[in-house]
């Protein structure tokens, strides 16, 4: 998905942030840097690590809740707008990662909010220079 740039570009442009269902359900959010980490941690495991390990972030957020705080990260005058929600949209999304504390002595390092406040930064850049519109 793509509901972290979707909110952010329609905050920036002061646009309606459009939540699909009624916002109740559960993401969680994992910064790129941190995925890269966990990766590194992967490859660089003994041969001993078998099977599937999740790398991600387990904290989780409702959608009408990220898209609060997007739009209070941007100081925007947005109004979020609730719309329908598809039918195979889980209402929780959240990755297990034990698995990868326990063997990969790793966790995910970035909040939610530095994240945020970074992908921000990006796409003011980019939308100011015209890179995306």
């Amino acid at each position: 998905g793509r509901v972290v740039s979707n909110f952010i570009t329609q905050a920036i442009a002061n646009a309606p942030i459009t939540v699909h269902g009624d916002g109740q359900q559960t993401r969680s959010f994992c910064y790129v840097s941190d995925l890269v980490s966990g990766l590194i941690a992967l490859m660089a495991s003994s041969q001993e690590t078998i099977g599937p390990i999740n790398i991600g972030n387990p904290d989780e957020i409702s959608m009408i809740e990220l898209a609060q705080k997007i739009k209070r990260q941007c100081q925007s005058t947005s109004e979020i707008v609730l719309a329908g929600r598809p039918k195979d949209d889980p209402s929780r999304r959240c990755p297990d990662i034990k698995k990868a504390k326990k063997e990969l002595a790793w966790s995910p390092k970035v909040s939610l909010e530095d994240g945020l406040d970074k992908s921000i930064q990006y796409f003011q850049t980019q939308l100011s220079t015209g890179v995306i519109d």
